[in-house]
C-alpha cells in the first residue's frame, strides 16, 4: 500500500462502537419496560431490532422508504416482532436519547486517529443522518478539529457505496483518488465503495470476517494499520 496523501476514515464501528451503543440501550430500554420484555431473552431483543434496523436502511439507500418512516418502523415492527404493545414513539425516544449515553472509542482507535492526523490529512466520510453524526463530532471534538473533511451521506444525498458519495468526497479532499486511503468497516459501503472509486482501502475486519477483499489491506487491530503506513 503506497503512503496516501489524505486518510478518510469513516465514523460507525471504525472509530465510534455503534454496535455496543446499540446493544447498551436496547438493553436500557428492556431495564425501563421490564415486564413487557421479560419473556424475551435480551440477546434476541436485539438481535431482532438489529435485522429490522439493516434492513430498514437498506431500502432506505434505495430510496424507497423516507428518514422518517425508518425511524417510526423499525420501532414499530421490532415490537410487533416482539408481541409488545407500547408506546412506538415514546420507546424509540428512549432509545435514541440512550444509544447517545454509550457513544464511545474503538479501543485504539482514538490514539491510531490521532497518530495519522499528526502526519497527513484526515477526513470523515459516513452514512448516517446528519444530526446524530454531528452530534457525534460535538461528543468526541478532537475528531472535528483534526478532520479537514467531514462528508455525511445525508448532506450528500446518496449514501456509500454509490460513487457520488466518493466522487464529492475526493473533491473535497483535492487529492487524486489514487492517493486516498479510505479506512472502514463495511466490505460493501466502505470496501467496494472505495475501491470501486480508485481509493485505497484498508478494512478494520476487527470481528473475523471471513470474505475476501483483493486490493484492501485488512487488518483488525489498529497498530497493525499504523505500522503499514510507517508510524509504528
Amino acid at each position: 500500500m503506497p503512503i496516501p496523501r489524505f486518510v478518510y476514515f469513516d465514523i460507525d464501528d471504525t472509530l465510534l462502537d455503534h454496535r455496543q451503543a446499540e446493544r447498551a440501550a436496547l438493553a436500557d430500554v428492556v431495564a425501563t419496560y421490564r415486564a413487557q420484555f421479560a419473556p424475551h431473552p435480551l440477546e434476541d431483543v436485539q438481535a431482532r431490532y438489529h435485522t429490522r434496523n439493516v434492513a430498514l436502511w437498506r431500502r432506505y439507500a434505495a430510496g424507497t422508504v423516507s428518514k422518517e418512516v425508518l425511524r417510526r418502523q423499525r420501532i414499530e415492527a421490532w415490537l410487533e416482532d416482539l408481541g409488545i404493545d407500547l408506546d412506538a414513539e415514546a420507546v424509540g425516544q428512549l432509545y435514541m436519547d440512550r444509544y447517545r449515553t454509550h457513544w464511545s472509542f474503538i479501543e485504539g482507535a482514538r490514539e491510531a486517529f490521532l497518530t495519522i492526523a499528526d502526519h497527513l490529512p484526515v477526513g470523515l466520510l459516513t452514512n448516517g443522518f446528519a444530526e446524530v453524526q454531528h452530534a457525534k463530532l460535538d461528543r468526541f471534538p478532537e475528531l472535528r478539529a483534526r478532520a479537514s473533511a467531514v462528508v455525511i451521506s445525508e448532506e450528500v444525498g446518496v449514501m456509500k457505496p454509490h460513487p457520488q458519495i466518493f466522487a464529492h468526497a475526493t473533491r473535497t479532499a483535492g487529492t487524486p483518488p489514487g492517493a486516498i486511503l479510505y479506512v472502514g468497516d463495511s466490505l460493501h459501503s466502505d470496501v467496494e465503495g472505495g475501491l470501486q472509486a480508485g481509493w485505497q482501502v484498508a478494512w478494520f475486519a476487527r470481528n473475523g470476517a471471513t470474505e475476501q477483499a483483493p486490493g484492501a489491506f485488512r487488518f483488525a487491530d489498529w497498530s497493525a494499520l499504523l505500522a503499514r503506513l510507517g508510524l509504528g
